[in-house]
């Protein structure tokens, strides 16, 4: 069995960059999951590479994740572990491809009919992101939309906090959110924005069956611009001292009540 024994490797090195950069992982259209779990959950076409410990090649657990034909690269625990983006590896990492799909196409085939959809405003903590991306599968959320200070979500950490629903639940960037709220609206998608300023309490409001809820930035919430562009802002009432909640877990709200909402 031929191993791969040198971090100095041409693709190790290439993989390792793929890990830690974002601009690399645009560049080449590919980004990096690492876990059994998470591994298991990779669409056919998008798996590019895999490369595992010789342990984990040993136990030939490679079977029982994937059920088509993979041929893995075998590499050193000392490499694995240079490659690698937790402080438990588990044996096991790919290269996948990136979706190509663009917001505008997206949106371009939904011009009718129900739509949900999350929208982002600098989201950076890899784990909130990953937490939206995961929720918004279990609510039922067809797609996010971030603009480009949003945290990557090909990040290693936005990755495994989805727990597979990174492959499931497109996210698309936006260099101008403003703009693109203003198409979202024109195509009869309502806007409603979490804000302290708030007048009808979040489980009140009546959610339209085409919409998108607007979540800001951890520390500063929306920022006025794109708080302008919201058809209707709604609060989420707080007892004691608190004046807002962590972002994924105000996301989280929002889009589980709309689940049963009627106009």
């Amino acid at each position: 069995m031929n191993m791969i024994t040198s971090t100095s490797n041409e693709n190790i090195k290439r993989v390792t960059l793929l890990v830690k950069n974002a601009k690399a992982r645009r560049k080449e259209g590919l980004f990096v999951i690492e876990g059994e779990r998470i591994a298991s959950e990779i669409p056919e076409g998008a798996l590019r590479e895999c490369y595992v410990t010789q342990d984990y090649m040993t136990d030939d657990r490679l079977s029982k994740i994937f059920s088509y034909k993979v041929v893995p690269t075998v590499v050193s625990d000392q490499v694995f572990a240079k490659m690698s983006d937790t402080q438990s590896p588990q044996g096991i990492l790919c290269v996948c491809e990136a979706k190509k799909e663009q917001a505008d196409d997206f949106l371009e085939g939904r011009k009718t009919g129900p739509l949900k959809l999350l929208v982002l405003e600098r989201i950076q903590d890899p784990g909130n992101l990953g937490t939206m991306i995961r929720t918004a599968e279990g609510a039922g959320f067809d797609a996010l939309i971030a603009d480009e200070n949003t945290v990557d979500v090909y990040n290693p950490k936005v990755a495994r906090s989805t727990m597979g629903s990174l492959f499931r639940v497109p996210l698309f960037y936006v260099s101008d959110l403003g703009e693109t709220l203003t198409r979202l609206k024109n195509h009869g998608i309502t806007v409603y924005a979490a804000h302290l300023k708030g007048k009808t309490d979040y489980t009140d409001e009546k959610y339209e069956d085409r919409m998108a809820i607007l979540i800001g930035n951890e520390g500063s919430g929306l920022s006025d611009e794109i708080t302008d562009k919201a058809d209707r802002l709604v609060r989420i009432p707080m007892k004691g001292k608190l004046e807002s909640l962590n972002a994924a877990v105000a996301a989280a709200l929002l889009m589980y009540n709309t689940v049963n909402a009627r106009k």
